[in-house]
């Protein structure tokens, strides 16, 4: 009912019978000022779920995500719905999907009625003290910031080596974790605080040769080790897929970075050490909350925007539904756990659009009725409820030549995707379990017909439950910079 309502103001842009359906919300906890814990919410840009040694990496360095992972929970299927930083973010402040916030770069800013339900709005009502540090990585109407956040220090890459007053050089990694930590001198004893950390790192700097850029601690890291190359880094993996894919961003990028060997252990050891870098901050950021009296009462979550290739499939970046450029890490640290609930993996699929729900649930406030994604404090405190997702919706709606739209699904088993704006339409199905690295294509194989019908089904039903068809949006001038 709520959804068909929404798809409705859509067109009919009846901004305020919009928000008198958001503010219809799930009942919240009852929580005591002196039980409602701060929450420190780290996002990276462009981190993959696998580049954590906590998560199996043998190679990279990550003490400190494996020590919040160790006295946390870890979830090891944890997905973006939307694999580039402007939708997944706008996702990820007010949990809800693509289709229906309908905010990537070049479209019109976030609109108010969906700033409204998003995370740090509604916290900051609530009585929390909210402030973020880097990249924002979203557009929003004028004075909405106010509205979110008290303490707004944006932070951009462009270059990662920040000039300073004195003309020394200072990464950009350091300079967002000192302003981290400049946030908690501002807190007020006894007020509850939301700080939202973004940092801009791994992200590659896109126009320099160099592309990935680490503090100095970390230019020993890694210099005696081989990186392993993908199985699908090959040129006739890469030369069977559709030309559309074959000219698209994500092979320009891979020539910068990844078509050559040299150039590919240079590159990735470069992405890892950056990588370590966050790793280090989050270290530091972590003693000064034990320090402060602070770490007792601080729920942690640590996730990224979005995955990224690592020359799978010969191609680099992400917007595209397989695998590396989906699948995201996601740790959890509530103090309050039991120490024998600390150190779990947890299977159950969670989404970028659940972490909005989720600080909401763990702060005590109610989760707006709007919002597509759940809270995962069920998951964190006992099994899954047996109503929990098993599949999700996947979309890329970037209107831009280079980067092929394309929606689909991704079921416990089988991942589905549909370039549908293609002549003819293209389709394709692989097997994750049995063909984790979606090698084989069974969208052309007589054998899977009726799978794909129903696939292509489901797909359009949770399309045309998040909003419909896609319709162009008027475009702005908000390129693909900082994607």
């Amino acid at each position: 009912m709520i959804r068909k309502l929404v798809r409705r103001l859509h067109g009919a842009g009846v901004v305020f019978l919009l928000m008198a359906v958001a503010a219809v919300a799930a009942p919240a906890r009852e929580l005591s000022a002196a039980d409602r814990p701060n929450i420190l919410f780290i996002l990276t840009d462009d981190q993959r779920w696998d580049t954590m040694r906590c998560a199996g990496n043998p190679i990279i360095q990550t003490p400190n995500m494996d020590a919040l992972a160790r006295s946390g929970v870890r979830f090891q299927n944890m997905f973006v719905t939307t694999a580039i930083c402007a939708a997944s973010r706008a996702s990820i402040f007010t949990g809800l999907y693509e289709r229906t916030h309908r905010f990537t770069f070049q479209t019109p800013p976030l609109r108010s009625e969906y700033t409204a339900i998003s995370y740090p709005t509604l916290l900051k009502q609530s009585g929390y003290y909210t402030g973020f540090v880097g990249k924002f990585g979203v557009e929003v109407q004028n004075g909405v910031q106010k509205q979110m956040f008290d303490y707004f220090k944006p932070l951009f890459r462009t270059p990662y080596w920040k000039k300073q007053p004195d003309g020394s050089l200072k990464h950009l990694t350091d300079i967002e974790g000192e302003n981290a930590i400049a946030f908690l001198d501002t807190v007020k004893p006894g007020t509850p605080f939301c700080l939202s950390v973004s940092f801009n790192a791994p992200h590659a700097e896109d126009t320099d040769p160099q592309q990935y850029f680490w503090q100095h601690e970390c230019d020993h890291l890694y210099e005696n080790v081989t990186v392993p190359i993908p199985i699908t880094m090959t040129d006739a993996f890469f030369n069977a897929q559709p030309a559309f894919l074959r000219k698209s961003l994500s092979r320009v990028r891979f020539n910068l970075r990844f078509n050559e060997p040299e150039k590919y252990q240079r590159m990735v050891k470069g992405y890892y050490k950056m990588i370590s870098g966050v790793d280090q901050v989050i270290g530091r950021i972590r003693e000064v909350l034990a320090k402060r009296g602070l770490a007792d009462n601080t729920v942690i979550i640590f996730t990224g925007d979005n995955g990224y290739f690592l020359g799978e499939r010969g191609f680099a970046d992400k917007f595209y539904i397989y695998e590396p450029s989906v699948r995201v890490p996601l740790i959890i640290y509530d103090p309050r756990l039991k120490e024998s609930e600390c150190g779990r993996v947890l299977s159950p699929v969670a989404l970028n659009v659940d972490l909005a729900p989720t600080m909401l649930d763990l702060a005590g406030v109610p989760v707006p009725k709007l919002m597509q994604g759940r809270s995962l404090r069920p998951l964190l405190e006992g099994p899954a409820p047996s109503d929990w997702r098993t599949e999700f919706f996947y979309e890329h709606l970037f209107d831009i030549p280079s980067i092929p739209k394309s929606e689909g699904l991704r079921t416990s088993r089988w991942t589905y995707v549909r370039w549908f704006e293609q002549k003819p339409m293209v389709e394709e199905i692989y097997d994750h379990e049995a063909d984790f690295d979606e090698t084989r294509n069974l969208a052309v194989d007589p054998k899977y017909a009726d799978l794909l019908s129903q696939l292509r089904q489901r797909t359009t039903e949770l399309r045309d439950q998040y909003g419909g068809p896609y319709v162009p949006l008027k475009k702005s001038n908000a390129g693909i910079k900082g994607d």
